[in-house]
């Protein structure tokens, strides 16, 4: 019996995670990473609001991404240190044509895993409060427009290891 190599159409690889500090990101890979943010949240979601906000290159902003075999950025998010201490998750977005395959839920996986147990917050859309929830955000405040779009605060309480 022959063993065959599985179909990439059928079976495509594991789009491969980045994670970058600000100050170590290339030019091109920012750029990338600021596209797919503003195709997603200015064009698609047809809300006009300042995307480059200058905390992209803060120190200690650290950037996730996830990219196909072609090196195309399929998702990102970005990860803020906030004023008096932990962490604060922004910018979550997955291109349209790649959404429906975990990726996102890849993406927060990561950075929970990095943060360890400080302190983690949060802006959601309403619409993803659940996305979120399942990995153990919990609403701490009152909903919220901004930019047109119902928000929610959330924080992470992670749950303990299961003894």
């Amino acid at each position: 019996m022959t063993a065959h190599a599985p179909d990439p159409a059928l079976h495509p690889p594991d789009p491969a995670l980045h994670r970058s500090s600000a100050a170590d990101l290339d030019a091109a890979t920012l750029h990338a990473l600021l596209r797919l943010r503003v195709d997603v949240f200015v064009v698609e979601q047809e809300c006009p609001y300042p995307e480059i906000d200058g905390r992209d290159l803060e120190p200690g902003t650290r950037h996730y991404w996830l990219t196909g075999d072609d090196g195309t950025v399929l998702a990102t998010l970005r990860l803020l240190v906030e004023p008096g201490g932990g962490f604060r998750i922004g910018r979550v977005c997955t291109r349209l044509d790649a959404r429906g395959r975990g990726l996102g839920h890849r993406l927060m996986t990561a950075v929970l895993d990095d943060v360890g147990g400080a302190p983690c917050v949060l802006d959601a859309q309403v619409v993803q409060e659940a996305f979120y929830a399942r990995h153990g955000f919990v609403v701490t405040g009152e909903q919220f427009v901004e930019d047109g779009i119902p928000h929610v605060p959330m924080a992470w309480r992670p749950q303990p290891d299961p003894a």
